[in-house]
């Protein structure tokens, strides 16, 4: 057999890896579908924790913290579908595009990442094919689903923000992200500032892009579907009862709002 010149990567998940997502309430009745692209610290155990200690991948680094039990908390409230990544964002960043700089990151928040460096093609093709493909192959199928079987949909993207970042304490308590449609953000953020106990952030501490983000530009606006990202500052949900209290909030307010948003959806006629 000819040599193709190709070097093949190692297997990147053994048996005893966990799956690449977790589906909760797959037969949810609400309009609402939660995505947490960053709810999991998981690294896949070929690659010895990319050469970090337990610690660093506990830290914001290496997932959103709170992110997984607030959305679950969030889904059984209002009966709605999700999908957890499972996987550690330092392995891969599912809400990046896959040309983003920071797709599989060398770097985080001044931690050097030994498993990232040096990369060749064949090893980082491996990690988009095994963990972000699919992932997103997951979310379109759901989509799809929905919009053949004509049921509307309220996208929300899961995320939570580390309370200080380069030595800069955040005041906020969360944040309302979006991009170029603002319906349910403005909305949102209305509603949350109504709270009364709330600081919260207008594309803050982030702003979105469509060079710098995946969810919104590709299943929010690409769709057209009226969709938000919301950040919740990771020390309020770092326990299960800030989850519960987050998940309690949001549940309330989601429901005040859902008719609404619902007005606002403009249906598109399936793709042939």
């Amino acid at each position: 057999m000819a040599d193709s010149g190709l070097q093949l990567a190692p297997a990147l998940l053994g048996s005893d890896d966990p799956a690449v997502f977790q589906i909760h309430h797959p037969h949810g009745s609400s309009p609402y579908l939660l995505l947490a692209d960053h709810a999991g610290q998981r690294i896949p155990q070929a690659l010895q924790d990319l050469g970090l200690p337990q610690a660093e991948l506990d830290r914001h680094i290496g997932w959103d913290i709170g992110i997984a039990g607030t959305t679950r908390a969030l889904a059984r409230q209002l009966d709605a579908w999700a999908i957890e990544q499972t996987y550690s964002r330092l392995l891969i960043d599912c809400n990046r595009p896959l040309l983003s700089p920071t797709l599989i990151p060398e770097t985080s928040d001044g931690t050097a990442i030994p498993g990232n460096r040096g990369l060749s093609a064949a090893q980082r093709q491996q990690r988009i094919d095994m963990i972000h493909a699919p992932y997103h192959a997951r979310i379109d199928a759901e989509l799809d689903r929905r919009r053949d079987a004509g049921r509307p949909t309220l996208l929300v993207m899961m995320h939570s923000f580390t309370p200080a970042m380069g030595g800069v304490q955040r005041p906020w308590h969360a944040g309302v992200l979006y991009h170029q449609d603002t319906r349910f953000a403005h909305a949102l953020l209305q509603a949350l500032r109504e709270e009364g106990d709330l600081e919260v952030g207008d594309n803050q501490p982030y702003s979105v892009s469509s060079s710098s983000d995946y969810a919104v530009p590709v299943h929010g606006e690409g769709r057209g579907l009226v969709h938000v990202e919301l950040e919740i500052r990771q020390d309020l949900i770092a326990d299960s009862a800030g989850q519960q209290a987050w998940a309690d909030r949001l549940a309330r307010i989601f429901r005040n709002l859902q008719p609404m948003l619902l007005a606002m959806q403009e249906p598109r006629a399936p793709v042939l």
